[in-house]
């Protein structure tokens, strides 16, 4: 017999499942989920990181700052993916 684990591997999956990417969402929600994106003072933080990457100077912190950021955005990506699909399938119903 096979069971489903409810433990979370990581803090995309606890996220996830308080988000429920996988619930249909209203076009309002989609509408204000697309809206969502960091600001452009944090990504050019993100550039200033990534050029240090790059070279192998980051420091820990600035490397799990990466981490953290790469985190949010797989989520914010998904969230995004699902908010497009739920506008696409409201114009079709209309």
């Amino acid at each position: 017999m096979k069971t489903t684990s409810l433990a979370a591997k990581n803090e995309v999956e606890v996220w996830l499942r308080i988000l429920h990417p996988d619930e249909e969402q209203s076009p309002r929600v989609a509408r204000a989920i697309l809206g969502l994106s960091f600001p452009k003072s944090y990504l050019s933080r993100m550039h200033e990181l990534s050029a240090k990457a790059r070279t192998g100077t980051l420091t820990p912190e600035e490397d799990a700052e990466m981490d953290n950021v790469e985190r949010v955005g797989s989520i914010l990506s998904t969230l995004k993916s699902k908010a497009r699909q739920t506008l696409r399938r409201s114009r079709r119903g209309a």
